[in-house]
C-alpha cells in the first residue's frame, strides 16, 4: 500500500474520529466531572488511533525525512497528548472535506475554508479558553458565554477588553486566536480584491470586444465603398420622349 492510498482510505475515519473528538472536548470541558471523565478516556482512545495513523505514514512515506518535516504539527499530537489546547489541532483534517464541498473553483474553496475555519476557530479558542480559565483564580472569564463573547471580539480583532485571560495557557490560546483572526480578515480582503479586479477585466474585455467588432464593420463597408470607387457602375436614365408621345399623351378636347 502506498503513501496516497492510505490517505484515501483513513481520510474520512479520521474526519469522524476528529468530530467525535470535538464533541468529546466539548463534554469534558462543560459536563460535570463523572461526565467529564468518560469523555477523556475516549479522548485518550483517539489520540491511539491519531499515533497510528501518524506511524504508518511515516512508515509509507517515499521520503520520510521530508514529509517528517512537513507534518511536524502531526508529530506534536502525539508527542504531547496531555497539552490540551494542542489537541484541537487535530481537528485541522475536518477543514480537508471542505475541498470537495466547495468544489474545483477557487474562490469558492476560499469563501468555505474562511466560513468554516471562522466558525471553528472561534469555537474552539472559547471552549479552549473557558477550559484555561474556569479554575483560574481572579480570572475574569468565568463561564462558556464569557468565553464565547471573548473569542468573538478577539477573532475579528476589535479587542473591547472587558474580558482577558489570567493565565500563561490563555494568554497562549489569545495569541493563537489573534493571528488567526488576522490572517482570516486577510484572506476575506485578497478574496473580496480579487472579485473586484475579476468584474473590472471582464468589463474591460467585453467593452474591448464590441470595439474590435465596431472595427471590423467599419474595416468592412471601407472595403465596400472603395471597390465601388475603383469600378463605377453607371446608372441607367429613362430617354426622353418624342413629341408625338407627349401629344398623344394629352387629352383629346
Amino acid at each position: 500500500m502506498t503513501l496516497e492510498q492510505w490517505e484515501r482510505a483513513s481520510e474520512w475515519p479520521l474526519i469522524v474520529v476528529s468530530t467525535l473528538f470535538l464533541a468529546a472536548y466539548s463534554v469534558q470541558v462543560l459536563a460535570s466531572e463523572a461526565v467529564a471523565q468518560v469523555a477523556g478516556w475516549f479522548m485518550m482512545t483517539t489520540w491511539a488511533l491519531f499515533l497510528i495513523d501518524y506511524g504508518v505514514s511515516l512508515w509509507l512515506a517515499p521520503r520520510r525525512l521530508n514529509w517528517f518535516f512537513k507534518h511536524l504539527h502531526e508529530l506534536a499530537i502525539v508527542v504531547l497528548p496531555m497539552l490540551r489546547p494542542l489537541r484541537l489541532l487535530r481537528l485541522v483534517t475536518l477543514i480537508g472535506v471542505l475541498q470537495r464541498v466547495a468544489g474545483n473553483a477557487l474562490r469558492g474553496r476560499v469563501v468555505t475554508y474562511v466560513i468554516a475555519a471562522s466558525g471553528l476557530l472561534t469555537y474552539l479558542g472559547a471552549l479552549a479558553m473557558y477550559d484555561a480559565e474556569k479554575t483560574a483564580a481572579g480570572a475574569s472569564i468565568q463561564s462558556f458565554a464569557d468565553a464565547a463573547w471573548w473569542a468573538i471580539v478577539t477573532i475579528t480583532t476589535v479587542g473591547y477588553g472587558d474580558l482577558s485571560p489570567v493565565t500563561a495557557t490563555g494568554r497562549l490560546i489569545a495569541v493563537g486566536l489573534m493571528i488567526g483572526g488576522i490572517a482570516l480578515l486577510g484572506i476575506v480582503t485578497a478574496t473580496l480584491a480579487s472579485w473586484l479586479v475579476d468584474k473590472v477585466s471582464a468589463e474591460d474585455t467585453r467593452t474591448q470586444t464590441l470595439t474590435a467588432v465596431h472595427i471590423e464593420l467599419l474595416r468592412d463597408e471601407i472595403k465596400a465603398l472603395r471597390l465601388e470607387i475603383a469600378d463605377p457602375r453607371p446608372t441607367p436614365t429613362p430617354a426622353n420622349p418624342s413629341t408625338t408621345e407627349v401629344n398623344a399623351a394629352l387629352p383629346v378636347t
